[in-house]
């Protein structure tokens, strides 16, 4: 068996993992990166990447049949879903062969293969050949990720019942499409293979699509989920499913009694969790909890030299904060005087149209007895959406009533994604609806809408008409 001695061994080569290893490797640490399966993690080559891809053609797609009330008439469109997931990969390809070469330019090592945990200063790593290495290390970053939560009666097979990544690697489109959970992932590829042709049904348990998102963006992602055809049942339990001649049957409970809904796939996306399976933690003394592993703000677990970042550490499961956490346990390790300590953690949901959050909800901040108030401006009156056609969605701004500090923003409407930034810095630097309002947004753009939203909760909005005066 090979012997490797390293100062930092990093498992796990996600967007937490990989950042981590750079990180550590620029602040001069001799490091390793180890992955199982691939550079970039479920992220890079099963999960942000590849699906925002694919959803970038369907939304092309989409355009190029429904242009003529802009003079552009197209005939002949077709979807060749085979070629369509060749350009994905070559995407992808790109991405991941970025990471392993930024790894080893900033001097990390790198060594694929399943790691398992020997004891708190070393671990054997088994490549694809079954020939094993033992690494011994000084500190070790635990970055295993996540995995799809499964449901009795519901295993994914990769035929009948599949997971995102197999709706994100098919090569026709489904005629009926049941999906299970509508959460982030399962609204982002439901809404993406209605684009494709797709009848989509959505069964969600909870009362609301995108449990955790402020209400108001629920509702009206449920308006449009409906406009756009989408079957949404609430409230809602899958029981099982049988194999017919000409499909599936999917049987579900309902409120208003059982339904049975006809398929031809269903995907399973009732959530992800935490994932260290076949790592030995317990080979270190380590416990994966409900939430994932405990760690302090300077992501070290309760064994003193190994941290743990990302998804394995529960929470919200973002990229971004994975590589956050990343950076914070690389510099805490190199000796800086860092800790986790993010105020405005915001997330992006790639619907149609999108999504973007930060802060507090208002039921949130109803719930801690603060007065607050609110401004929402609907993308109906942006001048910029209006010119490009997209105006469903709004952006809304929750303050405090007294010092008017920025709390929270819920957006959903064009480019929400991106306009969720400046929301974020706000929140961050404890900006003011006045400091938004005061600060010059370039025209036309969707970024005025937020300007817009901070003079509506001031009460002196230009181009809506306000509800009530405000001094």
């Amino acid at each position: 068996m090979d012997q490797i001695k390293k100062q930092v061994v990093v498992v796990g080569a996600g967007p937490g993992g990989y950042v981590c290893a750079i990180r550590l490797a620029q602040l001069g640490k001799d490091v390793l990166l180890i992955d199982r399966e691939a550079m970039g993690g479920v992220c890079l080559n099963w999960g942000c990447i590849p699906s925002k891809a694919l959803i970038h053609v369907s939304k092309v797609y989409e355009n190029m049949q429904h242009s003529q009330d802009m003079g552009i008439s197209v005939t002949g469109a077709s979807l060749d879903l085979k070629k369509t997931q060749t350009w994905k990969e070559s995407v992808v390809k790109k991405l991941t062969g970025g990471v392993a070469q930024l790894v080893k330019a900033n001097g990390g090592n790198i060594l694929m293969g399943a790691a398992q945990l020997q004891d708190t200063h070393s671990l054997v790593v088994t490549d694809g050949n079954d020939k094993k290495t033992h690494v011994s290390f000084e500190q070790l970053v635990i970055a295993c990720g996540s995995q799809t939560i499964q449901i009795p009666g519901f295993d994914i097979d990769g035929e009948h019942i599949i997971g995102s990544r197999q709706a994100l690697e098919l090569t026709e489109v489904p005629k009926r499409f049941a999906v299970i959970g509508g959460g982030v992932i399962g609204l982002e590829i439901g809404m993406l293979y209605q684009k494709f042709g797709a009848q989509v049904s959505v069964i969600e348990l909870g009362d609301q699509l995108l449990a955790g998102t402020d209400k108001d963006i629920a509702k009206t992602m449920a308006k449009i989920c409906k406009k756009k055809g989408l079957d949404v049942h609430l409230g809602a339990q899958a029981k099982r499913y049988e194999v017919l001649k000409n499909g599936l049957a999917l049987h579900v409970d309902t409120a208003k009694g059982p339904v049975e809904i006809n398929c031809d796939k269903i995907l399973l996306s009732v959530g992800r969790r935490p994932n260290a399976d076949g790592f030995g933690l317990d080979k270190a003394g380590l416990t994966l909890g409900p939430k994932g592993l405990e760690v302090s703000e300077t992501l070290q677990t309760k064994v003193a030299h190994i941290y743990a970042i990302g998804d394995i550490t529960g929470g919200a499961l973002l990229a971004h904060k994975a590589s956050k956490q990343g950076m914070i346990a690389a510099e805490h390790i190199a000796g800086k005087q860092v800790a986790y300590d993010v105020k405005a953690m915001p997330g992006a949901i790639f619907t149609d149209p999108e999504i973007g959050a930060v802060g507090l909800t208002e039921a949130e901040v109803k719930a801690q007895g603060t007065d607050y108030i609110t401004g929402t401006f609907p993308f109906a009156a942006s001048g910029k959406a209006m010119a490009t056609g997209h105006t469903d969605g709004f952006v809304k701004l929750i303050a405090r009533k007294d010092n008017r500090v920025l709390l929270g923003a819920h957006i959903i409407g064009p480019h929400a994604s991106d306009l969720v930034a400046e929301a974020t810095l706000g929140i961050e630097m404890g900006a003011t609806l006045d400091d938004i309002a005061l600060t010059v947004h370039a025209h036309p753009t969707t970024s005025e809408s937020v300007m817009e939203a901070a003079e509506v909760a001031l009460g002196h909005p230009i181009h809506i008409v306000a509800k009530k005066k405000r001094t």
